[in-house]
């Protein structure tokens, strides 16, 4: 096997809590569409009665909200470390997609342009389009393994560029003998490849599982205040800004891109209020925050040894 089996976090060289906090985000994650092909039972999207009952927002960001959202990035004093095109739906529905990315390319602001897909959408036509586009990087969520599946993404990984190619599964949804043929189809083509564990990745949905370790295969550990909040900025596809990945029922807004922006609602009041009152432990005044399981098993980082000295910061 050539391909590197690691996981798909960005590798941090420094310590998050002494640089805490930032003035610039070092993920912005951005929805191309909060609409999903897939009905995967273990996510909000693939349940459309739960999401339905939020009353939010469901189809594609318009490509003029989203270059004025890149536009409103040369505010900030540096630029973004990745920018993540992904939260809730299949960004492949969204037809501007490769316009899209080429638009972030062409800019300064943004130092790598990641995606996130199920991969059902691919084929040679849009595989080169993402490519010439200026992609860096594709995770590739893999939901099944027939023969034109795995041949779209091969053809992706023959002709990917500069785009580094990243496959993951999820373990438990395997047998050995399908987690031994996943290794065996992308280990030679892929750049990376990586089994992740099912977790509770959302809160307030229900997942009847018994989770042994952490969404990396890490152990389970108490986190107090969430490090997601303090480094990922996060817009839903109808330009509404949510407290993290994690809000699929746009619960937790504190900003809105279409009236505002993007530095301005990152340096804001609101978001502020949120940061503060994790490193002072009132996070259980937010319901989806109370109720959150990915700081105990989505997370790599942990910040709470720092919450003193973030906040003499932050005064």
């Amino acid at each position: 096997m050539t391909a590197k089996n690691q996981n798909r976090l960005m590798e941090n060289h420094t310590v998050l809590g002494k640089e805490l906090p930032l003035d610039t985000p070092f993920v912005l994650l951005v929805d191309p569409s909060s609409k999903c092909n897939l009905r995967c039972f273990y996510c909000p999207s693939g349940h459309p009665d739960l999401i339905n009952a939020t009353g939010r927002y469901q189809g594609n960001m318009s490509l003029e909200l989203f270059k004025k959202i890149i536009d409103d990035l040369h505010e900030f004093p540096k630029p973004i470390k990745v920018l993540r095109l992904y939260k809730e739906g299949e960004p492949l529905m969204n037809p501007s997609i490769s316009e899209m990315i080429k638009y972030v390319n062409d800019c300064t602001c943004v130092q790598r342009i990641d995606m996130t897909t199920n991969g059902v959408l691919l084929n040679p036509q849009i595989n080169r389009r993402l490519v010439d586009a200026g992609l860096d990087q594709i995770n590739i969520s893999v939901n099944k393994m027939t023969q034109g599946y795995v041949g779209n993404i091969r053809d992706l990984c023959m002709h990917k560029g500069g785009c580094e190619v990243y496959v993951k599964g999820i373990q438990e949804l395997m047998t050995i003998d399908e987690q031994k043929r996943f290794f065996e189809l992308f280990g030679d083509i892929a750049d990376k490849v990586f089994l992740e564990h099912l977790s509770p990745a959302w809160p307030e949905f229900r997942l009847d599982y018994s989770f042994d370790c952490g969404h990396y295969g890490q152990e389970i550990k108490e986190r107090k205040v969430c490090p997601y909040i303090f480094y990922i900025m996060v817009i839903n596809s109808d330009g509404s800004v949510s407290s993290c990945v994690g809000d699929w029922q746009h619960k937790l807004i504190y900003g809105d891109v279409n009236r505002e922006s993007v530095k301005d609602i990152w340096v804001g009041t609101l978001h502020r209020l949120i940061c503060l009152d994790h490193l002072t432990g009132r996070r259980d005044n937010y319901s989806i925050c109370k109720a959150c399981l990915v700081t105990k098993f989505g997370t790599l980082e942990d910040i709470d040894e720092y919450a003193e000295e973030i906040l003499e910061r932050m005064k």
